[in-house]
């Protein structure tokens, strides 16, 4: 998988997080606050729908095409992450992972 766009890189705790508060929800990190506040001031013109945003990402050895979520609420973007990788990559909610994106 290629590389290109402009590289970020983050130290972050994995959460669970739903929306509604009820069954279901996602595992993700959520971008510094700082970092997500400068990606959407110079990029938010990459945005789609709901403040979706196509990137790469990259935790522990896999690496994986997504995106990012801006999140109202938590006044940050959202990075969900698959089982796929949380298996693979051996954490827990509560873990803090090395993150690198690039957009």
């Amino acid at each position: 998988m290629e590389n290109n766009g402009i590289k970020y890189e983050f130290l972050a705790k994995v959460l669970f997080y739903s929306s509604t508060g009820k069954m279901g929800g996602w595992w993700i990190v959520c971008l510094p606050k700082e970092m997500a506040h400068g990606i959407r001031e110079s990029l938010k013109c990459l945005e789609e729908g709901w403040g979706r945003m196509k990137i790469t990402a990259k935790i522990g050895g896999s690496q994986w095409a997504t995106a990012i979520w801006f999140d109202t609420k938590l006044d940050t973007y959202l990075l969900p992450v698959k089982a796929e990788i949380r298996k693979k990559e051996k954490f827990e909610t509560g873990s803090e992972v090395e993150v690198t994106i690039w957009i």
